[in-house]
This record gives C-alpha cells, structure tokens and sequence, in this order.
C-alpha cells in the first residue's frame, strides 16, 4: 500500500511523533491508522491518546442541575472560538440543556423534533436553523447526558467557560454545604486530569489485556537483555501507574498530594458525619474527537471584503 503524506500527517497529529517514525509505522502495519498508532505505542513513542488530537472544533458545553437529583449536560458546536462567545450562541445552548432536562427525549435525533423550551410553537430543529440563519454559522447539537439519583446529590462544573463541563452524581447520606464542596473539587479534578473510570472495578478485562500487552512490548523494545520474570515485574509496576492514573479514586487529589481522591473523600466524609460514595461522572470536552477546522482569518476577511 503506497503510504501518502496526508496519512503521515494524520498520523503525527494523533500521536506527535516524528515524520519518519509515523511513516514507518504505517509502512510496517500497511497504513491501518489504528495498528499504526499501537505500533508506535509499543515502541514507547506514543501515549494512548494525544490530548490535542481530542480538542478539534469550536463551542461550549453546558449543564443544568434541578433539585441537586436530575442534571444534563450538553455540548453544542460552532464553527469559530468567536460564535462560541456569543451571547446568542450561549443563550441557545441554555436553552437546549432547559428543553432536554424538561422533556422525554433519549438522543439527539430525538429532541430534534420536541419543542423549543422557550417558544413550543417551534421544534427545537427549527430554532437551531433560526439560529444558523441569524448566527451566520453552521451549529450542532452533537451530544448530551442525562442522569439522576434517588440517594444522593449531582453537582456540576464548568471549566474555561464551557471549554469542560462534568457532572458527578455521588450517594451520600448527608447533604451539606461542606460535602457540595467536596464534590465540586472532584469535579475539578475529573475536569483537569480526565479520568476514564470512577474505579478499577469498572475495568474489563479486555482492557487490562490489551494495556498488558502494549506495556510487555514496550518494556521489551526498552530492555531486550532482561529475562523474562523482571520483564513480568515491570509490566505489573508500569500498569499499577496506568490504572492509578486512569482511575478517578485512585488519582492523587490535586489540591494535597498525600492524599489519593479516595481517600479525600473519606476525610470529608468523617467531618460530616457521613458516606460520600461517587458512583459516575460524566465528563464533555468541546470537540473531543471532531477535526478542527483550520482557516487563516486574514485571508478569510479579504475573501469576504471582495480582496
């Protein structure tokens, strides 16, 4: 298969790694974008995701709490940093979380057709196209999360403006000022070092499998002297590092680090006099995945001022 520069490209903006190392991991794995990334993980050049690969287009994610026990979140797109920053634009994608956390609806596809929260003679389809027209940009409802809780307490977080948003819902058996605000630093920490798991409890084994191996492949490009039983050790320590980091309670705390998220939350929850257990979170990144869009904003005002 005939490897071609925009390949390479993709390639080295998923992972940073050089021109000539991406070229020989998709030479080496026939140009599978997928088994060239592993590739280049085992020769411990690449990080399982590249943080920039997953920040790729404009707007803001919001969320909205009711009574502390239902909550959404949202994330709607624009095409520019500028739009997103709008007052319109931000007063539309309120008014989207308001109608989800007030209707029936399951998916995007689906709210499309409910009626707008703040005028139900229009779908919600019909003002998003009001609002393109009005706007002067293209816009979309990619995604959203709805959750609710019967024994505890949902607090949200929204980061840089909308650039994050998370929501923690946690079963707690006190609900007070001091535990509102234990939750809210967990926020902050999902927010900041993106978490994939609330526990090792969550991990399939499937997962563990497959890091297992990446890790013995790793340490075997790194030391192919070593016998296999220190190999052994080594991949137990480096995926006992993986999983502490992956895993919300097993993250250190950012604001003390003495301590683990775990056992922060221990310490609140004997002040309080209480249980603090954090069950899910939900975490949106705006643009998490999608390709941004890259423009030259001179060029753009000359085209449109006739230059």
């Amino acid at each position: 298969m005939v490897i071609t520069a925009a390949m390479v490209k993709e390639l080295r903006n998923k992972t940073g790694v050089g021109v000539m190392d991406c070229k020989k991991a998709l030479t080496e794995t026939d140009g599978d974008m997928d088994k060239a990334i592993e590739f280049l993980r085992e020769k411990g050049l690449a990080t399982a995701e590249k943080k920039s690969d997953r920040i790729a287009a404009e707007g803001i994610v919001s969320a909205v709490v009711k009574g502390e026990t239902l909550a959404v979140i949202v994330e709607v797109n624009s095409e520019t940093d500028f739009v997103a920053k709008n007052d319109k634009f931000q007063s539309f994608v309120s008014g989207v979380a308001e109608t989800i956390i007030s209707a029936d609806v399951k998916d995007v596809e689906e709210l499309a057709s409910k009626p707008w929260i703040n005028d139900t003679s229009k779908t919600v389809k019909e003002e998003l196209v009001s609002q393109i027209s009005v706007i002067g940009e293209n816009m979309t409802i990619r995604r959203f999360e709805k959750i609710s809780t019967d024994n505890g307490i949902i607090v949200p977080y929204i980061h840089g403006g909308g650039r994050i948003g998370v929501l923690v819902q946690a079963e707690t058996d006190v609900v007070n000022a001091e535990v509102k605000e234990a939750l809210k630093n967990v926020a902050m920490q999902i927010a900041a070092l993106y978490p994939k798991y609330v526990s090792r409890d969550e991990i399939s084994e499937d997962y563990i499998a497959h890091e297992t191996e990446i890790l013995k492949a790793q340490a075997k490009n790194e030391n192919p002297n070593k016998p296999d039983n220190i190999i052994e050790k080594m991949i137990i320590g480096r995926l006992n590092k993986e999983l502490k980091e992956v895993c919300l309670l097993d993250q250190s705390y950012v604001k003390d680090g003495d301590l683990t998220v775990s056992k922060y939350l221990d310490q609140v929850s004997k002040e309080v006099g209480g249980t603090i257990k954090v069950v899910k979170f939900v975490r949106f990144e705006t643009g998490e995945g999608l390709e941004k869009k890259e423009e030259n904003f001179a060029e753009e005002v000359a085209k449109q001022m006739g230059n």
